[in-house]
């Protein structure tokens, strides 16, 4: 059974992304969240290593209230050929921990990127923290995209979907 989180077919979907790129830090990084009229999200910007940066990401509160136990999420996805990381946060806090699951989907294609509950990593600040218990996707409050990695230069990832699959 599919549950959706995000499906970024209108305008009104993507609204409630924003940016957290290095800049909080010094750096100069800049990324966004857009919709593109054909029916999805951009997640794109550029990334730098100047002033000590290297990470741009957005991120969305989540508006509905998952009450399934999901055991992966679902990411349909059209990629660059860069690494990017799908987080996932239990907590409404700003800066809080942030559960990361790493993905590289192909340059140019749709598809469908699976991720399960244990492919998540918990960290704080890009650090891996230990010891917490596993990621409960039905715990989720918030949701993100981040790159980093030292994947300095332009980039671009567009999205369809995200869903919770049981």
């Amino acid at each position: 059974m599919k549950t959706p989180l995000c499906r970024f077919d209108t305008l009104a979907a993507v609204a409630p992304w924003y940016a957290i790129d290095d800049r909080v830090m010094g750096g100069v990084s800049a990324s966004r969240m857009a919709f593109d009229p054909q029916g999805h999200a951009v997640f794109s910007g550029s990334l730098s290593l100047a002033n000590n940066g290297g990470f741009a990401s957005v991120r969305s509160p989540l508006t509905a209230f998952v009450s399934v136990n999901g055991a992966a999420c679902l990411l349909t996805v059209r990629g660059d050929g860069k690494r990017y990381k799908f987080s996932v946060r239990t907590g409404a806090e700003f800066d809080g921990v942030s559960y990361q699951a790493a993905f590289q989907p192909p340059a140019g294609e749709w598809t469908v990127i699976r991720l399960a509950a244990a492919d998540f990593v918990p960290t704080w600040r890009g650090r891996a923290v230990d010891p917490l218990p596993a990621l409960d996707p039905s715990c989720a409050q918030q949701l993100g995209l981040l790159i980093a990695d030292r994947q300095w230069g332009p980039f671009k990832l567009d999205l369809r979907t995200i869903e919770l699959v049981g």
